[in-house]
């Protein structure tokens, strides 16, 4: 169910949850921890957090199927996050944790219907809420929306600008 809090255009960032540790954090804790060096610089502080779900999570894999309210963004370190993990090599970085609300199921999953390897997308609440595909979820400029948005009008299937981070073969915890 939308929530009217949010307009079209505010900013949602979606994020990968790639293990089942991250997922239950999020769900039960209400926090997601993003490394600040890697973080969008243009999503920091976004107040919407959406996540794309990789193969370990079977049927719900290659999928974003949750969103939650972020609702403070605070600098610390990983340690103070993973407190278990004081020996892990990151242990000292700094980190984005994201207080969230509960996690709530979109209307429909947002599927990617082409392999890609996703870091962050930086989408629009109005895109979250409609979007079938991944690949919908991508936007450019203001005159590349205009003209995407002519062409999905007329039927056309356009594939929009990439405005998401590939992590060039890294995962980062």
């Amino acid at each position: 169910m939308p929530e009217e809090k949010f307009g079209p255009y505010t900013t949602v960032l979606v994020a990968i949850i790639n293990n089942l540790r991250d997922f239950t954090i999020a769900r039960d804790e209400h926090w997601y921890r993003i490394p600040v060096r890697r973080a969008p610089t243009r999503a920091i502080n976004a107040p919407v957090l959406a996540f794309y779900q990789t193969k370990v999570f079977g049927e719900q894999a290659w999928a974003i199927n949750y969103w939650a309210e972020a609702q403070e963004w605070e600098t610390v370190k990983r340690v103070e996050l993973l407190p278990q993990e004081a020996s892990h090599p990151r242990a000292q970085e700094d980190y984005y944790r994201i207080r969230l609300g509960e996690l709530k199921r979109l209307p429909q999953p947002i599927v990617s219907q082409k392999w890609r390897r996703i870091t962050f997308i930086i989408t629009t609440w109005e895109r979250l809420m409609r979007a079938r595909e991944v690949q919908e979820l991508l936007h450019g400029d203001i005159w590349e929306e205009r003209l995407y948005r002519a062409l999905h009008k007329m039927g056309i299937v356009a594939e929009g600008r990439v405005n998401w981070e590939a992590s060039g073969g890294e995962v980062w915890d």
